[in-house]
């Protein structure tokens, strides 16, 4: 029992000490501050995985194109991340260049409109405004124009086409020139007095289309007109096409009147296209004032909080647009995945590939690798390529194994309610003592930085969307905003801009 009581009372004057030095020796002391240092700054990802026997990979590009380069054929030894194969990317580079200027395009607009419109971009868009209007006035002319063609067609087509084997074709009683049995003959004679009724009236509601007219109500009365003709002009081309010859109408006679009918259906449907085609640019100039006059409208006005947002959501665009346009430029290089040895190349320079066609099998030099799931918050951390260090259970944590990152799964796989995303590794040598089914625990590193200023991560502020650290100057706290870069697993983060080595800073 006296040994117990003497280690109690030594335990107690510990902690009592302790307790003096972290409350009362501080009050006078300085906040708990650190140094801005320079070193390095790196990311890592802890995750745990099985280790198995490696497979062969067959390789693809996901985009169709010319090989412009073959870099690594059968038989030969290539390490993680090196090119193999590249295809023709002239057209996809000029895209990105494209992209990239009328990117910065959108942000010399944006600043432009922080500074206000000037009176000469005004004097443009007013410019840009009577182009549009004399645009609009041509579209109008020209569906005008083409609302007289369609009955100019139509009417050669019934009248001149059609009339030439009629009696009386524009009387009351329209007679064929030729006998018909059934009812189709009846129908058409019927149908050339209907139209005639149709013709006249056509050209009595033209004479009155002026360009101060309701321009929709003609061109749907005129559709009306043409799609009449060419139910008639159908009826009347299956009616000739039945024809023989027979005393009074000769094969050459009978083939003109098919001939003719044919091209009156013609001119016809090209009349009725010619109209929705008018029609149609008509509307497209018609917004194309429109617009015109609302940029006008805003211009004059100066820039709003609306338009700012909508240049930013422009620029965002465009950023995202060359984002793309590098992701598909990335795409036109096949690379290796991990380490290991070419067993197939089928890729020849100037020919063509499809796009997801295996052309290259690849096998692991490697006996073994590792799969793994990494959370989503860890993934952007992770590259194809990327160095890890491995230990294994059965041998403890003093024996490192060099690994490499050889595919990430683009698809999420949702364990216990989180995303991840399966991840494959490759030790980089075969070793005897690595066994198929072993847990291994790997430390993946991430991007890192070296020679870089940083700071306890703990020691940064977030204000206002401004990041702000203490620097403590002699006795007084002073702020300082900041731009940080990259963060460390280690609890560092790196300082780009607003600190030197040598600064203190006041931690939290």
């Amino acid at each position: 029992m006296k040994k117990y009581g003497i280690i109690t009372v030594a335990l107690l004057t510990a902690a009592g000490i302790a307790v003096y030095f972290y409350f009362g020796a501080r009050g006078d002391e300085a906040p708990n501050s650190v140094l801005v240092t320079r070193g390095t700054v790196s990311e890592e990802v802890n995750v745990t995985g099985k280790l198995k026997s490696s497979r062969t990979v067959e390789l693809s590009l996901e985009l169709s194109g010319k090989v412009a380069s073959v870099r690594r054929g059968v038989g030969d030894r290539v390490l993680a991340g090196e090119t193999i194969m590249t295809l023709d990317s002239s057209r996809i580079t000029a895209d990105l260049e494209k992209a990239e200027a009328l990117l910065e395009t959108e942000r010399i607009k944006l600043e432009e409109l922080k500074q206000g419109t000037r009176i000469e971009e005004i004097r443009v868009q007013e410019v840009k405004v009577e182009g549009a209007r004399a645009s609009l006035d041509d579209a109008k002319k020209n569906l005008y124009d083409k609302l007289h063609d369609a009955y100019t067609k139509s009417d050669d087509a019934v009248r001149y086409k059609v009339d030439q084997f009629f009696s009386n074709p524009r009387s009351q009683d329209p007679q064929l020139n030729f006998p018909t049995s059934g009812s189709l003959g009846a129908e058409v004679e019927h149908g050339r007095l209907s139209i005639e009724a149709r013709l006249l009236a056509w050209k009595e509601s033209l004479d009155q289309l002026s360009l101060s007219s309701n321009v929709p109500f003609f061109v749907l009365d005129t559709k009306a007109h043409l799609e009449a003709v060419r139910a008639f002009l159908d009826q009347t081309a299956l009616l000739v096409n039945g024809l023989t010859p027979s005393a009074g109408i000769t094969q050459t006679t009978t083939d003109g009147w098919k001939t003719d009918v044919s091209t009156a259906r013609t001119n016809v449907n090209t009349a009725l296209a010619n109209v929705t085609t008018a029609e149609k640019e008509l509307q497209t100039q018609e917004t194309a004032l429109l617009l015109a006059r609302e940029e006008l409208t805003l211009k004059k006005a100066g820039p709003t909080p609306e338009q700012l947002s909508a240049q930013e959501a422009l620029i965002r665009s465009g950023e995202a647009a060359v984002r793309s346009i590098k992701t598909d430029l990335s795409r036109t290089v096949l690379r290796a995945p991990f380490s290991g040895v070419i067993t197939r190349q089928d890729a020849k320079v100037g020919a063509i590939v499809s796009a997801n066609t295996p052309i290259v099998s690849l096998i692991s030099e490697a006996l073994f690798e590792i799969e793994t799931y990494i959370p989503e918050a860890d993934i952007a951390k992770v590259f194809v390529g990327g160095r890890a260090e491995v230990t294994l259970d059965a041998y403890g944590n003093d024996v490192l194994f060099a690994a490499r990152v050889s595919f990430i799964d683009p698809a999420e796989t949702v364990i216990e309610g989180v995303s991840t995303y399966k991840t494959t590794l490759h030790l980089s040598e075969t070793d005897d003592r690595v066994k198929s089914g072993m847990t291994a625990d790997i430390d993946i590193f991430g991007e890192q930085n070296e020679n870089v200023l940083s700071i306890p991560q703990r020691a940064v502020i977030a204000r206002n969307g401004e990041r702000i650290v203490r620097i403590l100057e002699g006795e007084i706290i002073r702020e300082v905003t900041i731009e940080t870069g990259l963060r460390g697993s280690d609890g560092t983060i790196e300082i780009i801009s607003g600190l030197k080595e040598g600064d203190r800073v006041v931690l939290y």
